[in-house]
């Protein structure tokens, strides 16, 4: 059981290691990533490629090697038919106060995957065979990837602190990792509801995915509001 619990506690410190020095990456480099990227006189794949990269570290690397390691299946991790149609509906449901929030400051922009990446629309614009590599490549990494991250870390850190009914270890710590990597953080009331909209799209999803024993719902969030709207 040590042994277990000690490989549990070894996996969540690569997946968070790995993507906190990302993270730190992008704080360092984040400028320079952002200017670039908009730099229209670059080839678009080269453009893209830093952004790639970055967001592959913060929530796909970790997680990689850790499923790698430990030769685990996605089955493990609720990628299962099983409980699919409740997963998918509570999550959406725990999505609604983000989509209330949205709307009530305006900022939904018409439902587009991924647009909150400041170049899926001008990767989508582009010729064949790079418009649908790109595209791919970016719902696997914002979509899948980012979904998949809060699942197995959450799966990890329940396996140390067992959820009790309404509490949840895992789907807390994971909240509030979104966030702090989203920047909701400040006392201002508009800061507020967003973090608060935020924590209960998370926490709440995450618990749906404890409850159910699925996880495409968590999956499906990040293709159809997180970025979507």
């Amino acid at each position: 059981m040590n042994k277990s619990l000690n490989g549990t506690k070894k996996d969540i410190a690569i997946i968070l290691a790995v993507s906190f020095v990302s993270a730190a990456l992008y704080i360092a480099l984040g400028g320079m990533i952002m200017d670039y990227g908009r730099d229209l006189s670059r080839p678009l794949l080269f453009r893209f490629l830093p952004v790639f990269l970055i967001q592959f570290g913060m929530s796909c690397l970790g997680v990689v090697i850790v499923l790698l390691k430990n030769k685990e299946k996605l089955s493990e991790h609720g990628l299962i038919r099983k409980n699919s149609l409740q997963s998918l509906i509570g999550c959406l449901a725990a999505s609604v106060p983000t989509v209330i929030f949205l709307f009530v400051t305006n900022d939904i922009h018409g439902f587009l995957p991924f647009q909150g990446m400041f170049l899926t629309k001008e990767i989508l614009h582009a010729s064949i065979p790079l418009n649908v590599l790109g595209y791919l490549l970016i719902a696997l990494t914002w979509g899948f990837g980012e979904g998949l991250f809060y699942v197995v870390l959450a799966d990890k850190i329940n396996r140390i602190h067992k959820p009790y009914k309404f509490w949840n270890a895992g789907a807390f710590i994971c909240a509030m990792i979104s966030i702090a990597i989203h920047g909701m953080i400040g006392f201002d009331i508009l800061s507020l509801c967003e973090a608060l909209a935020t924590f209960i799209l998370m926490y709440g999803s995450l618990v749906i995915r404890r409850r159910t024993g699925n996880a495409w719902g968590n999956i499906l969030i990040f293709f159809v509001v997180w970025n979507a709207l």
